[in-house]
Parts: C-alpha cells; structure tokens; sequence
C-alpha cells in the first residue's frame, strides 16, 4: 500500500505561481511513476505531467513550458512548479504514482489540492 498526500493548493490570480508538493508512504519501494492529474469541473481527469524513477518526464500540451515537475526519491517525494497560471488551470489536482510490486502495477491517488485561478 502507497499512501500520497498533497499541499500547496490555493487561490491565485492569473499570471501567479504556485508550488504544490506529494508527500508517498508506505511501500514506497515499489513506486515506479509519479505525476499530477488535474479534474476541472465537469471534465474527466487528465494527466498534467509525469516522471518516471529514471527521470524522464512528459507534460500536457497545455501545460509545457509554464508546469515543472520534479522528483526527491530520497524524500519520496514529487513536486509541481506552477508558473503563468491561467484561469483554465483551476481543477483540483491529484498525485498519482504508480507501484510495480503487483502485475499488474497498482495506481494510487491523493486526496487531491484545489487550485483556483482567478482572471
């Protein structure tokens, strides 16, 4: 069992950044991936941005170039640098990260922060 938590939610007017961090326990050994999902409301969850153990990294198309993701592995941890937001960016945000100990690998999700983007 994976537990995630995340913070650094908040309102923000648009243009402003924020910082959101997820904190893994648990069987933190087996985690795999890591990344950020975002569900505005209304819409279905789409993915934000992901990093593998091994670094590589993918982002949203809507996101690139103003999102970063980064990873502490010795913190068990994963971040999201929010920069440039815009009103569309307000959803909540969810932490996932993924444990390959099971076949087939486990999903785990947070509870979820709130961003609201005011324009």
């Amino acid at each position: 069992q994976v537990q995630l938590m995340e913070s650094g939610g908040g309102l923000v007017q648009a243009g402003g950044s924020l910082r959101l961090s997820c904190a893994a326990s648990g069987s933190i050994t087996s985690i795999s991936h890591m990344g950020w999902y975002r569900q505005a409301p209304g819409k279905q969850r789409e993915l934000v941005a992901g990093i593998a153990s091994f670094g590589t990294i993918d982002y949203s198309d809507s996101v690139k170039g103003r999102f970063t993701i980064s990873r502490d592995n010795a913190k068990n941890a994963v971040y999201l640098q929010m920069n440039n937001l815009k009103p569309e960016d307000t959803a909540v945000y969810y932490c996932n990260a993924v444990a390959v100990d099971t076949t087939p690998p486990m999903n785990y999700w947070g509870k979820g922060t709130l961003v609201t983007v005011s324009s």
